[in-house]
């Protein structure tokens, strides 16, 4: 049987604002979600970003709330200031009718004192990140005395980024009368374990990989030499004539890079990534959701909880460095009904990562052939063609039919010469640097004779495929780990205090690449007098060069200096993107320590 939201017992307030954002029937995960929890019950679900649970706890939220109570009743945990932000607006869709509702969302990066101002003025629901949240508690500016809902959403997220300790202390701090509802994409032993510690008897919710992946997304990948990706990418937001599209990158050195190769070429580009303050960001989700920039380029982390509709595509600029990121990405195209479209730049040596996609996914993923340069002003000459026909309906034509006359006198050129020029002037093709042969590394690309056509759906061969877990590529060492406000008392991921192992001081070990195999030591130029902690240098590490932080092998840590081990194979990405860059506010050298 078919369920429809006024099927669900909800508010006529809910109920009509639901209706009105064009919704009536529920996603998967809040068909499962939301009977339960209005009944009272805790709930454990494994959801992925795009799956609806933010109205799947949300609205539960929002119907038990007393408005007559200004005292904090809801407390709901993100692990990204964008991600507090996007459940914040929701939220304020979902409750438009229901009055006096008052919600705040508090996470570092903007002015405590204008957050404590506000939860003074009472709030019935906070949205926050767990180090915010914290330090407003500690401050005693956030009084949970009468919460009796609590949200951990993307709960793994919070883990892989160090809050295990502060979601203790939140949640002990919260009344036992209440219903705690826990959201992540995986069901780890450290998530089983919070849920078995602050959960009882919850309902278990499960959305499948099936149920994830949108069928809506059409899925192509491209083999890309390294050096052609920005021409690749050029090439294909030409062809698809893209209006909104994010193009991912997995550091934000690369996302720079981009930002400014494509704003060069002519492009309407802005950039979203770890080192822009809070109001530069939200200026860039401004034009951005405007369409005044219809490029966004954003690591993971920066675009976690980006929430725009109408996102034509996703270009994967670099393979994730997790298969669920993949799937974070993708998500944010497709979405209420709309077909998108999700574009992956594949390099040689990234075959695997591919397939490994492939595998988590259960979905096969069309290889496409790349745009020639003629495909690329075939595609530029029929758009002209179109427009010159709109403005030719439109009239308002009298004003500007001197003009040929006037070209050709002043000129001398014929009228095919004049046409022909403004043509080109309209059309801004420019000669490609790259001949078409060089473009991809696939021997079917070598020559392009009878190949079908460039943008559609290709042959199904050489699928590649992805390691293990990263991301996280702005997780800034001299700031915030995560959004950690001031706070410096950071965390290792998943574990609390103690999840990087015991890395205090150790007698120096010299004449060894690394302590294990594969692995290969790098001294680092700051220590124990700089107030460094080892997770300070798995963050900086992590959060520049890409790699995930824990492939990060044993940290030693001396007076003025400090040694780390990192996989042989990230040791020239790690010592290049550390180079120039701070560990607490100190600019640090890395090299291979010397036998």
């Amino acid at each position: 049987m078919e369920v429809l939201f006024n099927s669900l017992g909800l508010s006529d307030e809910i109920l009509k604002a639901v209706t009105e954002m064009g919704f009536e029937k529920p996603s998967p995960i809040q068909a499962e979600a939301i009977p339960p929890l209005l009944q009272g019950r805790d709930v454990l679900g494994q959801a992925q970003t795009g799956t609806g649970k933010t109205a799947a706890f949300g609205i539960p939220a929002l119907e038990q709330v007393d408005i007559s109570d200004k005292r904090t009743q809801v407390l709901m945990l993100c692990p990204t200031r964008e991600l507090a932000v996007q459940v914040t607006e929701e939220l304020r869709r979902i409750a438009k009718f229901k009055k006096g509702l008052k919600l705040e969302t508090v996470y570092g990066g903007d002015s405590i004192e204008r957050q404590i101002r506000s939860l003074k003025m009472g709030a019935h629901i906070v949205v926050g990140t767990p180090g915010r949240v914290m330090d407003l508690i500690e401050r005693k500016s956030l009084k949970l005395d009468f919460v009796n809902y609590v949200v951990l959403d993307e709960a793994d997220e919070m883990l892989d980024m160090g809050f295990r300790e502060d979601i203790d202390t939140i949640l002990e701090s919260v009344p036992t009368e209440r219903q705690t509802v826990l959201f992540s994409a995986t069901m780890s032993k450290p998530i089983m374990a919070i849920a078995q510690k602050f959960q009882e008897n919850p309902v278990m919710i499960k959305i499948t990989r099936k149920e994830v992946t949108n069928e809506n997304i059409e899925q192509t990948y491209f083999e890309v030499k390294q050096r052609a990706k920005i021409e690749v990418t050029c090439r294909l937001l030409d062809a698809y004539d893209l209006k909104q599209v994010i193009v991912f990158c997995n550091t934000k050195r690369k996302v720079d890079e981009v930002t400014e190769e494509l704003s060069l070429k002519g492009y309407s580009v802005e950039s979203l990534h770890g080192d822009l303050r809070q109001t530069q960001r939200n200026q860039v989700m401004a034009k951005f959701r405007s369409a005044a920039a219809n490029i966004l380029v954003a690591t993971d982390v920066a675009a976690r909880g980006i929430d725009v509709s109408g996102i034509d595509a996703v270009i994967n600029f670099d393979l994730p460095l997790d298969e669920e990121y993949y799937v974070h990405r993708i998500g944010r195209t497709g979405r209420a009904g709309l077909t998108g479209k999700a574009l992956t730049l594949v390099g040689k040596d990234e075959k695997y990562r591919l397939r490994q996609i492939e595998g988590y996914t259960k979905v096969k993923i069309d290889k496409g052939v790349i745009p020639s340069f003629e495909d690329i002003v075939g595609v530029r000459k029929a758009r002209f063609i179109e427009q010159v026909e709109q403005a030719a309906k439109e009239g308002d034509l009298d004003v500007y039919q001197d003009m040929m006359a006037v070209l050709q006198h002043n000129t001398g050129l014929s009228a095919e010469q004049v046409v022909a020029a403004l043509v080109k002037i309209n059309m801004g093709v420019q000669k490609s640097d790259f001949s078409d042969h060089e473009l991809a590394w696939g021997e079917d690309d070598r020559s392009r004779r009878g190949a079908e056509r460039p943008f559609e759906r290709g042959n199904r061969d050489d699928r590649g495929g992805y390691g293990d877990r990263g991301g996280y590529g702005d997780r800034r060492s001299s700031g915030s780990f995560g959004d950690r406000g001031g706070r410096d008392d950071r965390r290792g991921p998943a574990g609390g205090s103690g999840s990087f192992g015991d890395r205090g001081p150790r007698p120096e070990r010299r004449g060894m690449p690394g302590g294990q195999p594969g692995m290969v030591r790098l001294f680092v130029s700051v220590g124990r007098k700089d107030h460094v902690q080892p997770r300070d240098i798995v963050g900086a590490i992590a959060g520049e060069s890409g790699i995930p932080g824990k492939v990060i092998g044993s940290i030693d840590i001396f007076d003025s200096y400090s040694f780390v081990e990192v996989p042989e194979r990230d040791v020239t990405k790690v010592i290049s993107a550390m180079g120039g860059n701070t560990i607490k506010g100190r600019e640090v050298s890395i090299e291979v320590a010397k036998s």
